[in-house]
């Protein structure tokens, strides 16, 4: 099992945001978790990447136990996060950014890496020394997940890579999440657009107010009539 979350326990002051959720990723997944807003989703992603901790529970990455860990070392162990919204760094280049992300890595590996995000991103290459505020929305989600794949993660986590997108642009982050994953990257994804997540995903969690209300196969979870109905405008 590469991520395995037990009995996690999240509070903001006396508000309790997760209840005791548990899920698993296994290697070379796609795992989709969707839900309303302030459902959890994003508090989720958060604590496995030790931006906020758990009163309560295990994180546990290749059997290791995360729970404690500083953000720079759970990156290290192979996890990344792509952060909704993008939040690029505006003042620094398109380069700049990439290199950004990969701050702990060897210059070799780096430039491997550079042009693996080319390859996946051709109009980042073609805007690479351009300021990373002056790009579209669309350019700048490109531009979010390259710097996460930088790293070169086990395991990549996206925030909303959809949000505030054109439809065109949504296919193509998403057909790009699918080629991450078909090159060995394991992806947990919080999507407010369930129709594509699910899409995309081997299985998915569906949170309700901090729990997990339903589980399952993402083709499963698509065509489950509660699901259809809550958040596929079925």
């Amino acid at each position: 099992m590469l991520l395995q979350i037990e009995n996690l326990h999240v509070y903001y002051g006396a508000i309790h945001a997760l209840k005791g959720i548990s899920l698993e990723v296994e290697e070379g997944e796609i795992v989709t978790l969707i839900g309303a807003n302030g459902a959890g989703k994003s508090t989720t992603l958060k604590t496995i990447s030790g931006l906020l901790r758990a009163r309560q529970g295990k994180i546990l990455f290749q059997g290791r136990d995360l729970s404690a860990a500083t953000p720079p070392a759970i990156v290290s162990a192979g996890i990344t996060q792509v952060p909704e919204g993008r939040r690029v760094f505006a003042s620094l280049t398109v380069k700049e950014n990439l290199e950004m992300g990969a701050f702990q890595r060897p210059d070799r590996e780096v430039r491997e890496s550079m042009k693996w995000v080319f390859e996946l991103f051709p109009r980042l290459e073609e805007r690479q020394k351009q300021l990373a505020g002056t790009l579209s929305g669309g350019e700048q989600q490109m531009l979010a997940v390259g710097r996460g794949l930088m790293a070169r993660p086990r395991l990549m986590m996206l925030d909303e890579p959809s949000m505030g997108l054109a439809p065109l642009l949504v296919k193509e982050i998403f057909s790009v999440i699918r080629e991450i994953n078909q090159r060995g990257t394991t992806i947990l994804l919080v999507e407010q657009n369930a129709h594509m997540a699910l899409s995309i995903a081997h299985k998915g969690y569906v949170l309700e107010t901090g729990s997990i209300a339903l589980s399952g196969g993402a083709a499963d979870l698509a065509a489950n009539e509660q699901v259809r109905k809550a958040y596929l405008g079925g």
